[in-house]
């Protein structure tokens, strides 16, 4: 049930990131910008939802929320900064971008200028690293960030 859980508030963080990501990249912003901007502003959503609805802390210690959202961030950082070495990856070295022409060519009738093969290789790289991402992501909030101290709380 836990893991349900936190898969939903994961797809709420996923909508605010790659949404923040898919706007600035689209309107022209860096990729790592965009990507930075969108991980910064979903963990801060990640440590509400996460902190009251997914892992509850169910002693009678309450934990100090300023130290788990900070460990909420070192958590994630994880993720980002190998959220982002695959972007360079996939954008820079395979140059997915190359391979989105025929897409590119269904959309232009919307005429969506910006929509070039070169932002949608973008798009679908931050889309195919949550595949990675989200599976570490749960596991080290669930056995670091959120763990309850047998001892007291955090």
């Amino acid at each position: 049930m836990q893991f349900i859980k936190f898969s939903l508030v994961g797809v709420m963080n996923t909508l605010i990131s790659e949404g923040i990501y898919v706007v600035l990249v689209f309107l022209g912003g860096h990729y790592l910008v965009a990507s930075f901007v969108g991980f910064s502003l979903s963990v801060l959503n990640a440590y509400f939802w996460n902190s009251r609805y997914v892992f509850q802390d169910e002693t009678q210690e309450k934990r100090v929320w300023w130290k788990v959202l900070l460990k909420t961030y070192t958590a994630y950082a994880g993720g980002y900064i190998l959220s982002a070495v695959l972007l360079i990856v996939w954008i820079d070295i395979v140059k997915i971008g190359r391979f989105m022409s025929p897409l590119e060519q269904l959309l232009q009738p919307l005429g969506i200028a910006r929509l070039n093969a070169e932002t949608i290789g973008e798009i679908l790289a931050a889309g195919i690293n949550l595949l990675v991402t989200v599976p570490l992501n749960y596991l080290v909030n669930k056995y670091w960030a959120f763990r309850t101290n047998k001892k007291g709380g955090k």
